[in-house]
């Protein structure tokens, strides 16, 4: 859950004027102690997490769907050795989506 800047604001404030330890004010606003101690060191909330692929290599991925531009994400995930939901995410880090047809198989509306 994700509090309010100003409600962090409000409680770090509250917590010095009254001198109150980090224990009184967890239980005053019923909030967890290490939270407090987060938001001591950091008041803003972290908007986006840079986190890298630790087990895709981009390089060989954009390199496999270059050379199989067909292939299923089940299919890559299985060459590379880990889930599908990996590597759709790895493909949305590389920017590459499902290509859509732009005319209905159906039939033509007119």
């Amino acid at each position: 859950m994700t509090y309010s800047l100003d409600f962090r604001r409000k409680v770090i404030k509250i917590k010095e004027e009254r001198g109150l330890t980090f224990e009184k004010t967890s239980e005053h606003f019923g909030i967890g102690i290490r939270t407090l101690f987060r938001w001591q060191e950091r008041l803003e909330p972290k908007k986006t997490r840079n986190k890298p692929a630790t087990k895709i290599d981009m390089n060989k991925l954009e390199q496999d769907v270059l050379k199989n531009p067909d292939d299923f994400q089940y299919e890559r995930a299985k060459r590379f050795g880990v889930s599908q939901w990996g590597i759709g995410m790895a493909l949305r880090r590389l920017n590459i989506t499902n290509k859509k047809n732009s005319k209905s198989s159906q039939g033509k509306c007119s």
